[in-house]
């Protein structure tokens, strides 16, 4: 027989199990409350760098703040001491100020709402424009997707160059180096980039490491005077700043990049440039007094730039199938390739861009040197239409440039090499484009179809640059239809070259009328 006690005992562990439970939240709440904080003291402060003694919890990359508000990251955790990297002035930090734990690693503000805004690596406002009011903030270090969520690169991301699109395309998700000496065009190819995703969809951040605010500005003002800021994010970590601040700037970068990639979109990164970004962390590495060998410059640095260009990648549909494109620029010096970063890099992405002095240096603009150049991805998501087209507009032009080195030791020339000379030099004339001019698809492959056949043999070099232009505006007033196949993906009919191909005839015949060859 069944007591009335045994028929109270489930509300009664019902009962017990609530107060429990709201004991429970109690107590999670109070913690909240009273929560007790790890206070050190700075023991020495350096440039760029503080020595704290106490904080025994502490992890590395986490936030500290000083008593004056200014922002650290734990770096370097010993037994009794935190080297800290400051990343705001230090003018107001002296030995025995206090330090609190802030409990977060070191994160960025993510999201649209940095779209069309200038800030710094802490996502910071510079530009005046109030406070940026991010949904979300992701840390600035985080793991590269795994290969099992990664997919193929199969789409194209047009730079609106001509002879990088025609001869080394870069596909969406890929890594593609800027390398080049001093004054030869890198920081111009990279933000002609972002000007040609006008109307791609893509999402763009620059992030600018160590360069002159003036640079900056500049590049600011050319992106606002085009419409691209809108569509942009500036990430500065100019050369005045504090090292601390300069090294995590490509990080915070890849970070913003990065949720935009996550929310099943296309996203570009120029991270201009990673010399400066090493530097830093060299800077780093010596007032910290690491030791020499992998944990210090320039031991590390591989490592350093490897985790960071990881997670540039094209997402599998199951990830939601977005990209993140990253364009990293590397300074040379007197072109020396053979350079431990540059050497770094090169191994690291997916190909090259080489800009050659020598080339600017004449006027030859960009300076895109075609024999020192790859790219080992894009290819495979190149449009078909490019393909028919320069298939071998880059071996003949790189045979062209040799050629046209021996020939000025020599004055007697055959025929057949003549003709490649005078070929040649149109071929370049055509690929000549304006700093910060981005060129259609459509456009571009008349303008390489025209080139490729012979057409702009009939004019002298000097009237090239005048046909290209007139070509360019009867395809766009004359082959809207042609166009929009392009466009869609599809190859280059034998209907549509030749229709091309006779537009570019009547242009060179009205040009030829007009300055004819001597």
């Amino acid at each position: 027989m069944t007591s009335e006690r045994d028929l109270g005992a489930p509300a009664l562990t019902a009962s017990l199990g609530t107060d429990l439970d709201a004991l429970d939240r109690a107590r999670r709440e109070l913690d909240r409350t009273l929560r007790v904080d790890e206070i050190g003291t700075v023991a020495a402060i350096g440039s760029g760098i503080a020595d704290v003694a106490g904080l025994p919890g502490v992890t590395v990359d986490e936030l500290v703040r000083f008593d004056g508000g200014e922002l650290g990251m734990a770096a370097d955790l010993s037994e009794d001491r935190v080297g800290v990297v400051l990343l705001e002035s230090g003018d107001r930090i002296a030995a025995g100020s206090l330090v609190r734990r802030t409990g977060r690693v070191l994160d960025v503000p993510v999201g649209e709402a940095l779209l069309g805004r200038v800030v710094n690596p802490l996502g910071a406002p510079l530009d005046g424009a109030g406070e940026v009011r991010a949904a979300a903030r992701l840390p600035i270090e985080r793991p590269a997707p795994p290969i099992l969520e990664r997919s193929q690169v199969s789409r194209p991301l047009q730079t609106g160059i001509k002879v990088i699109d025609a001869l080394f395309p870069i596909g969406r998700g890929q890594r593609e180096l800027i390398v080049g000496d001093r004054q030869t065009g890198k920081t111009s190819v990279a933000v002609s980039t972002i000007l040609a995703q006008r109307d791609s969809g893509v999402l763009c951040v620059y992030c600018s490491i160590g360069q002159r605010g003036s640079a900056v500005a500049a590049v600011v003002d050319t992106l606002r005077r085009s419409g691209a800021l809108g569509y942009t994010t500036v990430v500065a970590a100019s050369s005045h700043e504090p090292p601390g601040i300069r090294q995590i700037a490509p990080y915070a970068a890849m970070s913003i990049g990065e949720a935009l990639m996550e929310e099943g979109r296309d996203a570009l990164v120029v991270l201009d440039d990673l010399v400066q970004h090493a530097r830093a962390y060299r800077e780093l590495s010596l007032l910290l007094r690491r030791p020499p060998g992998r944990e210090a410059y320039p031991g590390d640095v591989f490592y350093l730039h490897a985790r960071l260009l990881e997670r540039g990648t094209q997402l599998s549909p199951a990830r939601g199938g977005g990209s993140l494109t990253v364009l990293p620029v590397v300074e040379t010096q007197e072109g020396n390739m053979s350079a431990y970063i540059p050497t770094n890099l090169i191994s690291i992405t997916d190909g090259q861009i080489v800009l050659s002095p020598q080339l600017a240096a004449r006027g030859i603009l960009p300076a895109v040197e075609v024999g020192r150049s790859v790219s080992r991805v894009g290819g495979k998501a190149q449009r078909p239409a490019y393909r028919s087209v320069a298939g071998r507009l880059r071996l003949a032009y790189a045979q062209f440039e040799e050629l046209e080195r021996f020939a000025r030791f020599g004055s007697d020339i055959e025929e057949s090499t003549r003709r490649t000379l005078h070929r040649g030099r149109r071929v370049r004339e055509a690929f000549k484009q304006g700093a910060h001019e981005t060129i259609g698809v459509c456009e571009q492959l008349a303008v390489l179809l025209a080139v490729s056949e012979g057409v702009f043999d009939e004019i002298e070099v000097g009237s090239v640059a005048a046909a290209e232009r007139a070509l360019r505006d009867a395809v766009r007033r004359e082959h809207d239809v042609i166009c929009q196949r392009i466009a869609a993906g599809e190859d280059l009919s034998a209907d549509d070259r030749e229709r091309l191909l006779d537009t570019a005839r009547h242009v060179v015949t009205s040009t030829a009328e007009r300055t004819p060859v001597p």
